[in-house]
């Protein structure tokens, strides 16, 4: 299969993945033929990118399982958030079960392609920037060979740690433009009112608290609301603050268009030891690709490939399979190895 830009259907591909809305509603099934009005919902949705068959590409294939807990993740997001917002404790843990069924199977798999467009499927800001920031959190937090209940924990907080956002007026956080400083002032409540949230179920351990209160601290100690710096922050809190900015930065907002995943990545990279700890960046570097299998990219030398391996370390020099030839004639496919040929570039996405 090969991943493709919506913008760039043209009308009778074949899905080789389901496509899922932000509620976790099925859309569109694997194996269905694209047509016109497919192409006209997936833009409604603002869905920016699908994956097709492709013979050339058969040896790239999708995680079914991972897809369908992500899938009843995100269903049961409304049911965990009302039940946090109501102090209805008896039924919190039944409606994270789904969630911990998707961390547990992050865990335990070493070979899960991780990829910053993957994480980025749809282009809106409500239960699904909650969602993102778990996975990625979860990812990171079992390359640090964290155990079940940390884990866990770690999840949790990433999971909740915006909650406190529905204290504050959908006018402030839906404005367009940008916020006068006393309409940032309140913005910059929202992790004492998570915190406040949260607190009030019994269950919830205190590292998973300070986890929700201090996403927004900077390790060069700029950040809010307790201005703390380096390792006096909370490691999930840490973890959380560079998946937060990302999947934020990575999704369109009423004041400014969303980053290009690319663009997000290099921004992650430049803050390391400002905004976030330089030991994470680099786990945050050496964990996710920022091109997806199945991707195809433009190179300098003006030839044209699909991405098929990742090299380790080297999120944004990939491995490369040739299917046509400069003029767009099909040739017999051969790879391109970016991180052995590092006179070759990246010009874009296609």
């Amino acid at each position: 299969m090969r991943l493709t830009l919506v913008s760039n259907l043209v009308g009778n591909e074949i899905l080789a993945k389901n496509i899922i809305t932000e509620d976790g509603k099925l859309l569109l099934k694997h194996g269905e033929r694209v047509n016109q009005e497919h192409i006209s919902n997936l833009k409604k949705y603002k869905i920016f990118f699908v994956y097709i068959e492709d013979e050339d590409l058969e040896d790239i294939y999708e995680d079914t399982y991972l897809n369908s807990l992500k899938e009843t993740a995100l269903k049961s997001m409304p049911d965990i958030f009302n039940n946090l917002l109501t102090g209805n404790t008896e039924f919190i843990n039944e409606a994270l079960v789904s969630v911990y069924e998707l961390i547990d199977y992050i865990s335990g798999e070493d070979t899960i392609n991780t990829n910053l467009y993957e994480v980025k499927n749809y282009d809106n800001y409500t239960y699904i920037h909650c969602l993102d920031t778990c996975i990625m959190s979860t990812f990171l937090g079992a390359r640090l060979h964290y155990d079940k209940e940390n884990l866990r924990n770690l999840a949790l907080a990433a999971l909740f740690h915006d909650i406190g956002k529905t204290k504050i007026s959908s006018s402030i956080i839906n404005k367009k433009g940008l916020l006068t400083k006393n309409e940032f002032d309140i913005i910059k409540l929202h992790p004492f009112y998570s915190k406040e949230i949260i607190s009030k179920i019994p269950s919830i351990p205190a590292c998973v608290i300070d986890g929700v209160a201090q996403h927004h601290e900077k390790f060069d100690g700029t950040g809010y609301p307790f201005r703390i710096s380096g390792n006096e922050i909370s490691e999930y809190a840490r973890l959380i603050s560079i998946c937060d900015v990302f999947t934020a930065v990575s999704s369109n907002r009423n004041y400014r268009n969303r980053f290009d995943p690319y663009e997000a990545y290099e921004l992650i990279l430049s803050s390391s030891s400002t905004y976030f700890d330089p030991k994470l960046v680099e786990l945050f570097k050496n964990t996710f690709s920022v091109y997806p299998l199945g991707s195809c990219l433009k190179l300098s030398n003006g030839i044209e490939g699909f991405v098929v391996k990742q090299n380790p370390g080297f999120p944004d020099r990939p491995v490369l399979r040739v299917i046509y030839d400069i003029n767009k004639h099909k040739i017999t496919p051969y790879e391109i190895n970016l991180l052995k040929n590092t006179n070759i570039t990246v010009i874009s996405v296609l």
